[in-house]
């Protein structure tokens, strides 16, 4: 993705303190509280320009959701969709994935999307990739027991590396599509990217798993 740098990003973040936490480190096992409920807690990471999570948050409304994406210039257009919306159940962060254990308590959250990431295609950038078994140490400790990963993607050659890293790490595969658009599953909510790469005929992947119980 081509990235287009807008300079005004960050203070209209921060213009909109219910929507867009920009210290979120305050409230690291307190974000029910922030929400003021109990709901469960899912969080995409790498959320882009908010599609995906804001049409999560629209179609249910007693769960609790966050985006996450680093980069401001993106982040931004996620807000204005958050905007248009005026969803209660949704929070934005613009924060690196890498930290997520700094903003997040042991077992708050319920599930993680990872939703078109990059596939870091080359061999020495393994450990970029978000099913990378670094990353899914960092879910691991941010998740309840039995927490669940839904990951979708347009990379053939990502998809496969993602099965083999679940498999590695011993994560249960409770779903698994090769071809989400002619399967069976319902209420699929899509990304931009899955709308620009399914229109052309791309087929999309989808996998879900799950951690076993921790001890």
């Amino acid at each position: 993705m081509r990235l287009r740098h807008k300079p005004w990003a960050k203070e209209k973040l921060n213009s909109f303190p219910q929507y867009f936490i920009s210290e979120p480190e305050n409230n690291k096992g307190k974000w029910r509280e922030l929400f003021q409920n109990d709901y469960p807690i899912h969080i995409e990471v790498g959320t882009g320009k908010g599609k995906f999570v804001t049409g999560m948050a629209k179609a249910n409304p007693f769960i609790n959701y966050i985006g996450i994406e680093l980069y401001e210039s993106v982040a931004v257009t996620a807000l204005d969709r958050l905007i248009e919306a005026e969803l209660p159940n949704l929070k934005l962060l613009s924060v690196d994935a890498r930290n997520l254990c700094d903003f997040f308590a042991e077992g708050e959250i319920d599930r993680v999307y990872l939703n078109f990431s990059d596939p870091w295609p080359k061999s020495r950038h393994a450990k970029r990739r978000l099913t990378h078994e670094g990353f899914l140490r960092i879910y691991e400790e941010i998740l309840v027991n039995e927490g669940e990963i839904h990951f979708k993607t347009d990379n053939q050659k990502l998809f496969e590396y993602s099965l083999q890293s679940f498999s590695a790490y011993g994560l249960r595969l409770n779903y698994v599509s090769l071809d989400l658009h002619k399967s069976d599953f319902e209420g699929n909510i899509m990304t931009e990217y899955e709308e620009k790469f399914s229109s052309i005929g791309q087929r999309i992947y989808r996998s879900e798993v799950r951690y076993l119980r921790k001890r």
